[in-house]
C-alpha cells in the first residue's frame, strides 16, 4: 500500500501574517483581521492543510517563525448571505527567522498534519491531528536537543462588530480572550441568533516554564510543547430550530458550552497524547482504510504537491495525483460528515471568512447531494448519517414549507396530506422554501430524496428501509400534487432547470416553463424508488396504485431535432433556450445520479452524449465534476479520463482543493465519485466492472469499491482485462457481474450469495 500524503517544501506563501496587509499588528502584540471573500485570503484557500473532524475544522498553514492555525465551527454562523463566520485564528510564535530542510505534509492515511524543519542546528517537528471520538484538536511540538521548545501562543477572535454595525441588521458579534496559567480561553456571543461560543487550549510544556500574560501564553526551554483544543457553541439539532421563526428563540433552551468544552479537555488531559492519537487512529483507518486504488502510479517522495500539480497542468501526467485525488475526497468527506455533527456543507467544514463564499450553505440542486456521492460507492455509508440526523431535524418545517408550496401553485385546492419539499438554499438554522417563482422546480425535492434510496440501496439494511419509506413516500406526495394533466401526459407545473435563465433581448430572468426534463426525471425516479422500497416492506395501499398509473405518463426523456436530450419540452434545436454551456447539466440528472438513463435504454443514452458535447466540457469546478460522473454513466472512460484532467488542471488549487471559484469541496467529492464510476458501476441492475477504463490505466487494482446490493468489491486487471476478481456479500442476494475478463460475455455471470460470504471469481494466476 503506498503512502498518500499531501507534501510541500515550502511555507504557505501567506503564512507569516506579519507581511500581510490584510492583518494590522495592533500595540497590544496581537493582530487584527480585516478580510472578506474574494481573493482577499489566498493562503487560506490554496495552500493550508485541512483538518477536520466533523466537530469543527482547522487550516494549518505551516509557518516558521509564525504558524497560524485557522479554525471554524459550523454553527457559529449569521443569516444568508452572510453564513459561517470564522472561529478563531491560533499562533505560535518561535522566533525562528532563519531555518533550512524544511517540509510540511499532510497524511491521508492517518489524518495528521506535520512540519518540520531545522533551525539554530536543532530539527523541530511540529504534528497536529483533529480527533472524532475525542472532539479534541491536539498539537504536539518536538526537538531534537533538550530544552530548544520555546515561544509564545496567542490566539485572536475574528470579525468582532457591534451589535447592528450595519443598520438594522443585528448581527453584532463580541469576544474576550483570557490567558490564565496554562489555558487560554476565548468566549463569545453572536447576537443574531443569540449564539453563545467557547473555545479552549491547554498547554502542556514537558520540563521548560510555561507562563501567561495578557498577550498569550509564554514557554521557555521546554523538551516537548502539547496544546490541546475543544470549541462548542449552545446549537443544538433539533426541529423546533427550524420551526422557530424568532431568530432570538431558537436556541434559547440550549446552555452555554462552557462546561461542555471542559469536560471534554479535562478528559482529553487524562488521556495524554499518546491514548488521544491511538483513539484518533482506529476511528479514522476504520473508514478511510476500507477503499485503495491502484492506477499504475509511483510516488515522487522528493517532489512537492504542488509541483506534482504544475507539471499535471503542463501535460506531464500523473497517475499518483489521479490515486491521490481519489483518496483526498474521501479524506475531506470523513473530515466534515460524522455522525452528530452537522453535514458536510459547501466548503465542507473550513472556513476564514466574516461573510462565507454562497454562506457555507446546503445546495439541494445538485450541489450537496453531489457531496456524497462517494459515501455509497466509495464505503464511507455511516457518514451520510450526518445528513440523514440533519434531515429528520428539518423534516417538520419541510412538511409546512411543502403544504405552502401546493397552495401558492394552486390555491384553490386543499390536500389532506401534502409530504414534504424543500428549496434550493438550507443552514444550520433554517431552510428555504420553494417557490414557483424561483430557479429550481420541484425536483429540486426528488433529487434529494434520491439520497435515500441510495442509502438502502448500498446497504439493503432492513432498519434502514424502514426508516426510509416514509421520506421517498412523502417526498412522492408532494410531486404528485406537483403534476398537471396535459392530453395523455402529466407534467410538473410550474416546471424550472436549476438555474437557467432566460438569454432572449427581453431577459425575463429565471426560465419558468411546464414538465421540463429535470422534474419530469426526478419524479419518474422518486416514483419508482418509492415503489421498489414499498415493495420490499411488501406495503400495499391506493396512493401506490395512483403513482404506478402515472409512471408510464411523465415523459422524463424526450429527444430533440439536433438528437439531444430536450432540457424544455419546448426546445427543438439544442440550445434553443437558456445557455448553452450552463454550468447545470440539469436535463442529464436522470442519467447521473439518476438511473432512468442506462444501458437498457441506448437511444437516450445516445442522446445524452449528444448533450454532453453539446454543453462542453470546460465550467467551474464541481460542475467539470459531475460531467465527469456523467461520461463514466455513458461508458466512455477516454472521455471521462480528459474530464478529470480538465478538473485536475482547470479546477484543482494548489492543496488540491476545487474551485468554482472559489473553493467549493463539491468538486472534490464529486471526483471521487467519478473516479469510482469509471472503474465500477451497479445502478443498471447488472454490477459492471470496468466500464468506463481509459486507456491510461490499462494496469490497475481497486479494493473494498461497493455495489447496489450491499456488495464489496476488489478487483485487478492487466490490459484493461481482469485477472483477479472477488465479490463479497454483506446482506446476501443476487447479483449478475459484467466486465473484460468475466465469463457470460454481455450478458454476464449470476451468482447468488449468502450473508458475509465472499468468493473469489477470478483468482489470481
Amino acid at each position: 500500500m503506498k503512502p498518500w500524503e499531501l507534501q510541500y517544501f515550502s511555507p504557505s506563501p501567506q503564512s507569516e501574517v506579519r507581511k500581510r496587509p490584510a492583518w494590522k499588528l495592533l500595540d497590544d502584540g496581537t493582530y487584527e483581521i480585516h478580510t472578506g471573500w474574494g481573493g482577499e485570503e489566498p493562503g487560506w484557500e490554496q495552500w493550508a492543510l485541512p483538518l477536520g473532524c466533523g466537530w469543527f475544522g482547522t487550516k494549518i498553514f505551516g509557518g516558521v517563525p509564525l504558524e497560524r492555525i485557522q479554525i471554524t465551527e459550523n454553527s457559529l454562523a449569521n443569516p444568508y448571505p452572510e453564513g459561517l463566520n470564522s472561529f478563531a485564528e491560533l499562533f505560535l510564535e518561535t522566533g525562528h527567522e532563519e531555518y533550512t530542510g524544511y517540509r510540511r505534509a499532510l497524511s491521508l492515511d492517518d489524518a495528521v498534519a506535520e512540519t518540520e524543519y531545522v533551525s539554530g542546528g536543532v530539527r523541530y517537528h511540529r504534528e497536529c491531528f483533529n480527533s472524532y471520538p475525542d472532539r479534541v484538536a491536539v498539537l504536539r511540538i518536538t526537538a531534537s536537543k533538550p530544552g530548544a521548545v520555546s515561544g509564545r501562543i496567542f490566539a485572536i477572535l475574528p470579525f468582532l462588530k457591534e451589535f447592528g454595525a450595519q443598520p438594522g441588521d443585528g448581527k453584532g458579534k463580541s469576544g474576550k480572550i483570557y490567558y490564565e496559567n496554562n489555558r487560554i480561553v476565548m468566549s463569545g456571543h453572536m447576537d443574531y441568533y443569540e449564539i453563545d461560543y467557547e473555545g479552549e487550549i491547554r498547554v502542556q510544556a514537558e520540563n521548560g516554564v510555561v507562563s501567561a500574560d495578557s498577550n498569550g501564553i509564554s514557554i521557555k526551554e521546554a523538551d516537548r510543547l502539547t496544546l490541546y483544543f475543544s470549541c462548542g457553541t449552545n446549537y443544538c439539532l433539533e426541529s423546533r430550530v427550524f420551526e422557530e421563526k424568532d431568530p432570538k428563540k431558537k436556541l434559547a433552551p440550549y446552555p452555554h458550552p462552557q462546561e461542555k468544552i471542559r469536560q471534554t479537555l479535562d478528559r482529553a488531559l487524562k488521556l495524554g497524547f499518546e491514548e488521544l492519537k491511538l483513539r484518533h487512529l482506529e476511528d479514522y483507518h476504520d473508514l478511510f482504510r476500507r477503499a485503495e486504488i491502484d492506477l499504475g502510479g509511483v510516488r515522487e517522495p522528493d517532489k512537492g504537491t504542488d509541483l506534482l500539480l504544475e507539471e499535471y497542468k503542463a501535460g506531464k501526467e500523473s497517475r499518483y495525483l489521479e490515486e491521490l485525488y481519489f483518496q483526498y475526497g474521501r479524506y475531506l468527506l470523513i473530515c466534515s460528515s460524522r455522525k452528530q455533527t452537522l453535514p458536510c456543507n459547501l466548503q465542507g467544514v473550513w472556513n476564514v471568512y466574516d461573510s462565507s463564499p454562497w454562506s457555507c450553505g446546503y445546495w439541494h440542486n445538485i450541489n450537496v447531494q453531489m457531496n456524497y456521492w462517494p459515501v455509497f460507492s466509495c464505503n464511507l455509508t455511516e457518514l451520510f448519517e450526518s445528513y440523514a440526523d440533519y434531515h429528520k431535524a428539518y423534516l417538520p418545517q419541510a412538511r409546512k414549507y411543502a403544504a405552502q408550496y401546493l397552495k401558492e401553485i394552486n390555491p384553490d385546492q386543499t390536500h389532506s396530506e401534502c409530504g414534504w419539499t424543500i428549496g434550493t438554499g438550507a443552514w444550520p438554522y433554517r431552510i428555504s422554501a420553494p417557490s414557483a417563482k424561483g430557479h429550481s422546480g420541484p425536483g429540486t425535492g426528488g433529487l434529494t430524496a434520491k439520497l435515500f434510496w441510495e442509502y438502502y440501496d448500498f446497504t439493503r439494511n432492513p432498519e434502514i428501509l424502514r426508516r426510509i419509506y416514509p421520506i421517498l413516500r412523502g417526498m412522492s406526495v408532494f410531486l404528485f400534487h406537483c403534476l398537471r394533466k396535459r392530453g395523455d401526459v402529466f407534467l410538473a407545473v410550474p416546471s424550472a432547470s436549476p438555474e437557467q435563465v432566460d438569454v432572449s433581448p427581453e431577459q425575463k430572468g429565471y426560465l419558468h416553463t411546464e414538465g421540463c426534463a429535470f422534474d419530469q426525471q426526478m419524479i419518474y425516479e422518486t416514483f419508482h424508488d418509492t415503489l421498489r422500497a414499498a415493495e420490499a416492506l411488501q406495503i400495499e395501499e391506493p396512493f401506490l396504485n395512483t403513482i404506478r398509473e402515472i409512471l408510464p405518463h411523465l415523459e422524463p426523456v424526450l429527444i430533440g431535432d439536433s438528437g439531444q436530450i430536450k432540457e424544455f419540452r419546448e426546445e427543438h434545436e439544442y440550445g434553443e433556450f437558456g445557455e448553452k454551456h450552463h454550468r447545470h447539466i440539469s436535463q442529464l440528472i436522470g442519467l447521473m445520479p439518476g438511473t432512468i438513463i442506462s444501458e437498457k435504454t441506448p437511444e437516450w443514452m445516445e442522446a445524452a452524449r449528444v448533450s454532453l458535447t453539446k454543453r462542453g466540457d470546460l465550467s467551474t469546478g464541481w460542475a467539470m465534476a459531475h460531467r465527469l460522473n456523467a461520461w463514466a454513466r455513458l461508458g466512455d472512460g477516454e472521455h471521462a479520463f480528459r474530464l478529470l484532467q480538465t478538473l485536475l488542471s482547470k479546477g484543482t488549487l494548489p492543496n488540491l482543493w476545487d474551485t468554482h471559484p472559489p473553493f467549493q469541496i463539491d468538486g472534490n467529492l464529486g471526483g471521487t465519485a467519478g473516479i469510482a464510476e469509471m472503474l465500477l458501476q451497479s445502478h443498471s441492475g447488472r454490477i459492471r466492472l470496468l466500464p468506463a477504463l481509459p486507456a491510461v490505466w490499462k494496469n490497475g487494482s481497486f479494493s473494498g469499491l461497493r455495489a447496489r446490493g450491499a456488495f464489496e468489491l476488489s478487483a485487478r486487471w492487466e490490459d484493461g482485462i481482469l485477472t483477479r476478481l472477488i465479490i463479497k456479500s454483506e446482506r446476501g442476494g443476487e447479483c449478475r457481474l459484467v466486465g473484460p475478463g468475466i465469463p457470460g460475455g454481455e450478458n454476464g455471470l449470476h451468482l447468488r450469495l449468502t450473508a458475509g460470504e465472499e468468493r473469489n471469481i477470478i483468482p489470481a494466476t
